[in-house]
Formats: structure tokens, C-alpha cells, sequence
């Protein structure tokens, strides 16, 4: 089951369970739509896996089973992706 993080990992944007400017990778890294385009160009800076929106999950699945309260936040922030090393 998605953890369905609360924020982006590059600039802490607050991103609830029912936003559609959440973006993850298959290991759940999250991120903003605008960091996710702008600066990654679409590619995960922990794993270099593709950035897809999150699904929302129903407000009623929501109450079994709550989206993580958990920050994770780059303390380094994230680097265009034209600058990364594979």
C-alpha cells in the first residue's frame, strides 16, 4: 500500500493524500509537480526512476488506512537533473 507522503522531498511543499501535484517512483520518493518537471526532468534523483503522479486514494479508504505523517526532505535540496552523475 502507498505511504502517500506529505510533502516533496526537494522543496517541502505540503502534498495531502488527495493532491494531484504529487509525483512518485516506484520506491515512493514524492515529489511536487513543479520540482518534478522543472528541476528533475521527470526523473527520480534517489533511484533515476521515471516521476508519475500519485494516485489519490478515496476519503474512505483514507479512514482504514491514513497517509504517512512522515516528512523525508533532501537536506541538500535537489539538483537540476542536467547536473546529476549517473
Amino acid at each position: 500500500m502507498l505511504a502517500l507522503r506529505p510533502n516533496c522531498e526537494c522543496c517541502d511543499k505540503d502534498l495531502p493524500p488527495e493532491s494531484l501535484d504529487a509525483m512518485i517512483c516506484t520506491f515512493e520518493c514524492t515529489f511536487c509537480v513543479d520540482c518534478a518537471t522543472d528541476v528533475l526532468a521527470g526523473t527520480c534523483p534517489n533511484c533515476g526512476g521515471e516521476l508519475v503522479r500519485r494516485p489519490v486514494r478515496p476519503a474512505a479508504a483514507l479512514k482504514r488506512h491514513p497517509a504517512s505523517t512522515e516528512r523525508v526532505l533532501k537536506a541538500e535540496g535537489c539538483k537540476p537533473q542536467s547536473t546529476l552523475t549517473a
